[in-house]
């Protein structure tokens, strides 16, 4: 198949053609010419967009699809749809599902579920058997086997000897741990940020300090045990300082913060919708404006949308018994481009592809073609008839947002919005 990209503007630092506006011809999932002008004809496909941009495929460190067991949520075909009309090439999807993904079956059943599709999906396999922070699982077959991390999805490991164990264990094969930033004793049954908003309203807390104690903790036993630690979604300013002191130590660790902690405040529950009943909880603009800084200056490693799709029964109900948890493929570029701008913003799209093993094709001729197309000064109102998703609790809906993608061109297939 031939593809021609008529005047795209090509956003990779690493490219000489850096900013520059091209013609891209893609031959057989291949940039096999890049030029001012690339004449076309009737055996190749031109793609010619309004404003056109292209970098290399974003990827999204924290994905939730539901299947198997929670496919009324969402199931791996649409997802996958989702993720491409969202901009992201590349997905890692969590073990939060049902069964567990704990073993090499699970990571199989996962991969060859996206087998052929345009998007690449990377499977994280659980830290534990069953999520349960006891035992650990089959992590070295699940490596084997395609898992890229391993992770205990939204659970914290309250067992530090198990955290050190898993840590000094993966090495052997350069494996990435996963540590839920959560002190389950200190945030107790809390749901909001714990501050002057959730007194007034009287909903229960999450103190910052439930992150941060357990932050510190695991950066003293990953001092002690060496090895590779990734921190997902943090959402305070003291976390940002922690991961900064421990990265200037010379300590292996990443980090991400989901999209929805850089923009909303605890100020948006004043009508207790339980869209932003999300875990880590919304926080404060000093919080957000800590992130944002540290997202500049490459303390935090990448953005995540942090999707996480939940049924109807499960969201529109009372907050106490809601569960946490919001989708964000669909939005998650026009937040960033809006906060950022475009260079940053896909700096931030694709900063954690080192720490997955997720390899990076920058733009130029004989790479493969692993592209995001997109138009970074579309002005667009997040609507429900923007939600591709099968759920539809979307924390960032009724937004007014910069930026908005095209789709993918990954693995030799074109995939574009209508």
């Amino acid at each position: 198949m031939k593809i021609l990209l008529k005047s795209a503007t090509i956003v990779d630092v690493s490219s000489k053609h850096h900013l520059k506006k091209r013609d891209v011809l893609i031959e057989n999932g291949k940039i096999s010419k890049i030029a001012a002008t690339i004449p076309s004809s009737d055996k190749i496909k031109e793609v010619s967009l309004k404003n056109l941009h292209i970098s290399q495929g974003w990827f999204d460190s924290s994905v939730s699809f539901g299947e198997p067991g929670y496919e009324e949520r969402e199931n791996i075909e649409n997802g996958l749809k989702t993720a491409a009309l969202s901009g992201f090439t590349s997905v890692a999807v969590n073990a939060n599902s049902f069964p567990v993904t704990d073993s090499k079956g699970h990571i199989k059943f996962l991969k060859s579920k996206a087998e052929g599709n345009a998007v690449n999906l990377y499977p994280i396999g659980a830290l534990t058997l069953g999520s349960k922070g006891i035992d650990l699982a089959e992590l070295y077959d699940m490596q084997n086997e395609g898992a890229v991390s391993f992770y205990d999805y939204k659970n914290p490991i309250a067992n530090a000897n198990l955290l050190k164990i898993a840590l000094q264990y993966t090495q052997n094969f350069d494996g990435l741990v996963q540590s839920f930033p959560f002190e389950k004793s200190v945030a107790r049954n809390g749901m909001v940020n714990e501050e002057v908003n959730s007194t007034r309203l009287g909903l229960k807390g999450i103190p910052a300090l439930s992150e941060e104690l357990q932050i510190i903790r695991d950066l003293y036993i990953l001092e002690y045990t060496g090895g590779k630690l990734h921190i997902p979604t943090i959402s305070t300013k003291k976390s940002v300082e922690l991961i900064k002191d421990a990265k200037k130590k010379g300590l292996n660790v990443t980090c991400s913060v989901a999209i929805f902690n850089l923009f909303l405040t605890d100020d948006v529950l004043e009508d207790f919708d339980t869209k932003y009943k999300l875990l880590p909880p919304l926080r404060t603009k000093e919080d957000n404006k800590a992130l944002l800084k540290g997202l500049k200056d490459g303390t935090i490693d990448g953005v995540t949308s942090d999707h996480n799709p939940i049924d109807v029964e499960h969201k529109k109900t009372e907050f106490d018994h809601a569960f946490f948890g919001s989708i964000g493929l669909e939005g998650c570029f026009g937040v960033l481009n809006m906060l950022l701008g475009v260079e940053e913003s896909v700096k931030a799209l694709t900063g954690l592809k080192g720490a997955f093993k997720i390899a990076s094709e920058k733009i130029e001729e004989g790479s493969s073609a692993e592209l995001t197309l997109f138009n970074p000064d579309e002005n667009w109102k997040y609507s429900e008839k923007d939600i591709i998703s099968t759920s539809k609790n979307a924390a960032l809906l009724g937004t007014k947002l910069k930026g908005k993608p095209y789709g993918i061109l990954a693995n030799n297939q074109l995939v574009l919005r209508n």
